[in-house]
């Protein structure tokens, strides 16, 4: 075993404790990296059962991802400092409890704050949860096996979200979507003493500054945003939020220069390609969040998809995502990664552009499958080599950082980007619903077919205004792909690195 276990490490000689430690490791993060799907597919559920309007229903997203973007490099920290095994513990009991406090939820308010609770346990659990496999498997092909038997689990919770997000909600309750994760929470916390070592603590300090002006800058501009979809842009609060958001990520940055050990090392933004990884990453989870959240909105509504069918709707998403990835990762070490990234951009961008053709009238191939997959094939050619570049000329102990930050840049990103594309669709939906109630003649009640007619019309106009701003985000990410990054094959990190990242 690594000299970094402590001597009161728990036996796990045979193959068999391995395996259960590996599971336990890989069980936590599978709970978290499903948990920002399987709620998707209970969103009309939701909406209907603790009347969210459909510009609020998306906090219950971003209550999850913000929190969880914005406090997953000070879980890293924790883990060094404190033990990695002791917060790893506290992090998925939190997220247990975070989640049962979901199910239990009586209003919105309620509701959300779990889902901040659990973005809290996420953010604690989910680091520590990949640093453990370096703690308890030996370097080598044991290691290289658990990382890759660890990266698949965590690669396929997505789907099994979606799928697990449809069979609860549709023959049990929305609820459900929170109260399985309690069992598996309890079950980690009780195998964990027994099959997982500990590892040493590392000196250090906790950023705490850093970690709150940065996580508490991003809810205000979030909120900004989405406070804009309903009130305007003129609204006091509004321009309070953005003015708030804005000055606390100015003291983040003042902070981060300041500190003497920053939980974002700036100096990681120097490198060009990395910089332009980070940037392509952010446009390409804002765009994939609001897929994932208005598209589930899309077919439960006009299309009428039940929550398993529209579970089911989503899976040829995540298989070109994989489909695309294997690719990538087979073939940039002889073609260089910028050709995928370019290609991967290009397909994001037609994928996105698609979607804002979306109306009442579209079907499942021509207005959800067709884009959906094509964006997700551009999304698979560009996550490997943008994961690989981002820890590329990375120093051994920025490594961890350097992961981190892309984690947090994904999950940021999908917030930010939610928040933006709901500010368009409420604006848009509101214009639709203006333009169809003048259209009706005076004194004309709507039949209730009539008024399901119209909700359909607004809801997918708005949507597809909403993916204009996708669609601009896509070609943000174009023009990085093909003017700033400049990464050949060689520039790829070693074999050993890759496979820990991945």
């Amino acid at each position: 075993m690594s000299d970094t276990l402590s001597k009161n490490s728990p036996p796990r000689a045979n193959s068999r404790a391995k395996n259960i430690t590996l599971t336990v490791i890989a069980a936590t993060q599978l709970m978290v990296v499903l948990d920002a799907t399987i709620v998707n597919i209970a969103l009309p559920k939701i909406q209907e059962a603790l009347h969210f309007s459909t510009t609020d229903l998306s906090w219950v997203i971003n209550a999850y991802t913000l929190t969880f973007g914005g406090l997953l490099l000070l879980g890293g920290r924790a883990g060094d400092i404190l033990g990695r095994r002791r917060v790893f513990i506290f992090g998925t009991v939190l997220f247990g409890f975070a989640s049962l406090l979901g199910g239990f939820a009586q209003n919105s308010g309620m509701l959300l704050a779990a889902r901040a609770l659990q973005g809290i346990g996420g953010a604690i659990c989910s680091p520590t949860a990949f640093a453990l496999i370096a703690t308890n498997f030996e370097e080598g092909p044991e290691r290289n096996k658990a990382f890759g038997i660890f990266s698949a689990v965590a690669g396929s919770g997505a789907a099994i979200g979606l799928l697990a997000g449809g069979l609860l909600t549709e023959y049990l309750d929305w609820r459900w979507v929170f109260f399985v994760n309690v069992p598996i929470a309890v079950l980690i916390a009780l195998a964990a003493p027994r099959y997982i070592a500990e590892s040493e603590r590392t000196s250090g300090r906790f950023d705490l500054p850093g970690a709150l002006t940065s996580t508490l800058g991003l809810v205000a501009l979030v909120y900004g945003f989405i406070r804009a979809a309903s009130d305007g842009w003129s609204d006091g609060l509004t321009l309070a939020s953005f003015a708030v958001g804005l000055l606390l990520m100015a003291a983040f940055l003042v902070i981060e220069r300041q500190t003497a050990q920053p939980i974002t090392p700036l100096h990681l933004f120097a490198d060009r390609n990395r910089s332009g990884s980070l940037v392509m990453m952010l446009c390409l989870s804002a765009a994939m969040f609001g897929i994932f959240f208005y598209v589930t909105l899309f077919v439960q509504g006009p299309l009428g998809y039940s929550p398993l069918r529209a579970g089911v709707a989503f899976l040829p998403i995540s298989a070109a995502i994989i489909v695309a990835a294997q690719i990538a990762s087979t073939l940039q070490v002889k073609y260089g990664p910028k050709l995928f990234m370019v290609t991967g951009a290009a397909l994001f961008t037609i994928g996105l552009s698609w979607l804002t053709l979306l109306d009442a009238d579209s079907g499942y191939l021509d207005g959800v499958f067709g884009p959906t997959v094509v964006f997700g094939f551009g999304m698979g050619l560009i996550f490997v080599p943008a994961m690989l570049l981002t820890v590329a000329g990375v120093a051994d102990e920025d490594t961890g950082a350097a992961s981190g930050l892309l984690n947090s840049v994904q999950q940021v990103g999908g917030s930010l980007g939610l928040s933006i594309l709901t500010t368009v669709f409420a604006r848009a939906a509101a214009d639709k619903a203006i333009e169809l109630t003048a259209a009706l003649p005076k004194g004309v009640v709507p039949t209730p077919e009539q008024r399901a007619d119209a909700a359909d019309k607004v809801l997918a106009y708005g949507i597809s205004h909403g993916f204009v701003v996708g669609a601009a985000l896509a070609g943000v990410a174009l023009l990085v792909s093909v003017f700033v990054i400049k990464a050949k094959a060689s520039d790829l990190p070693a074999a050993g690195t890759a496979g820990a990242i991945l």
